[in-house]
């Protein structure tokens, strides 16, 4: 059974897993609207990760006898100056959620929530690897450059994205 405070701080993740879900959907479409499809179905995919995060913490409030709870949605930026800019934006929304993950493993250690604990370790593994691909795209920018070249090949690597 979830104490409490776990509850309502998982719930908070979720919503913030949705959230993450709603800008990156606004990247892709924001991306669409320039012809950058290649960095739009990036996007997408990275959109489709989030919701998903979000639903895994779901069930797993459920499982442990707590109830999940919506909050709203605020509306995410809609466009950027550049790609880059967007990938800067990017970087800096992922280091907020690596932190919001470390402060609930925090808090799972504080209440002696061991199951809590071992869920989280998903997440922080996971964190890693969202950090890692961003700053990869970042240092590819500097590779390419953002001339249109570079930015054309850039844009058909990451629309390979499965």
């Amino acid at each position: 059974m979830l104490k409490k405070e776990m509850e309502q701080a998982l719930n908070e993740q979720m919503n913030k897993e949705f959230t993450s879900a709603y800008i990156y959907a606004a990247m892709a479409a924001d991306f669409a609207a320039k012809d950058y499809n290649g960095f739009s179905r990036w996007m997408i995919a990275q959109a489709r990760e989030e919701m998903g995060h979000g639903q895994k913490i779901y069930h797993f409030i459920l499982e442990r006898g707590g109830r999940p709870l919506y909050d709203s949605i605020e509306k995410p930026q809609e466009q950027w100056d550049s790609v880059l800019a967007v990938f800067e934006h990017a970087l800096k929304h992922e280091r907020f959620i690596t932190k919001s993950i470390d402060e609930l493993v925090n808090l799972s250690r504080k209440l002696d929530d061991k199951a809590t604990e071992i869920f989280l370790q998903w997440f922080v593994s996971e964190q890693v690897e969202e950090e890692s691909n961003v700053e990869s795209i970042l240092v590819k920018f500097e590779q390419a450059g953002l001339d249109n070249r570079g930015l054309y090949l850039l844009d058909k690597e990451l629309g390979a994205r499965e």
